[in-house]
């Protein structure tokens, strides 16, 4: 291991992870605030791969031509916008379609490999906190708290069709439950990458928690870790 290594290991990350509307993002995101960490929405890397799969005519299940795509992505981050080739797409890749389009090409372990590195240039001093599905698996095993957040699908399909409401799109709860419960399958069966709690994990059931209480737990939890500050 090289010095520029060592040095992005010492790094501390909190990775968050958890299925569809459990409140990873919002938990992250405020935890990221807190600590002044930097932020990284895995989630959107696959959302922004479904988006340009579509506009350009490629099928979900063309794993060689959704690599090649992933690992050309030309994508920017910041003050809660997010810019695919200079445009804002932050509303387009939450429309429901291409979150249904992400979690089918998630299941490609060659578009998981493409985004990998992508993933791991976030990673810079002071710290990190990186939600998603395998952060704490796969992206960021050393990472020096992983949170698991679960919580009903009856409770994160209200989440969502609020958080759709709210962005102007239509929704419909039963439609949100059937799409959440596809998901959650197609997420823990999948053949990389299942969706778990990373070993060694803190598991937070937000079913009936605010955010605030959420975000305090983690923030606890991160101040009782061990790892080596300022190394």
């Amino acid at each position: 291991m090289d010095v520029s290594e060592r040095d992005n290991s010492a790094i501390p990350v909190i990775t968050v992870d958890g299925p569809t509307a459990s409140g990873k993002g919002t938990v992250a995101h405020r935890v990221a605030d807190a600590l002044e960490f930097h932020y990284l929405d895995s989630g959107a890397l696959y959302r922004l791969t479904a988006l340009a799969s579509a506009r350009h005519g490629i099928a979900p299940d063309d794993a060689d031509a959704l690599s090649v795509l992933a690992e050309t992505l030309d994508v920017r981050f910041g003050e809660q916008r997010v810019w695919l080739s200079g445009e804002d797409v932050t509303d387009a890749i939450r429309a429901e379609a291409i979150g249904n389009r992400a979690s089918a090409i998630a299941v490609h372990g060659a578009v998981r490999r493409a985004l990998l590195a992508l993933q791991h240039s976030f990673r810079k001093a002071p710290g990190l906190v990186a939600d998603g599905r395998d952060m704490g698996t796969v992206v960021f095993p050393d990472a020096v708290l992983k949170v698991f957040l679960t919580a009903s699908v009856q409770a994160r399909a209200q989440r969502r069709y609020k958080q759709l409401i709210e962005k102007g799109f239509s929704a419909n709860i039963d439609s949100l439950l059937l799409d959440l419960q596809e998901r959650d399958a197609r997420d823990r069966t999948r053949a990389e990458a299942p969706l778990r709690p990373a070993e060694g994990a803190r598991v937070l059931d937000t079913s009936g928690m605010t955010a605030d209480q959420a975000v305090a737990q983690v923030l606890e939890w991160f101040s009782q870790a061990q790892y080596p500050q300022g190394a």
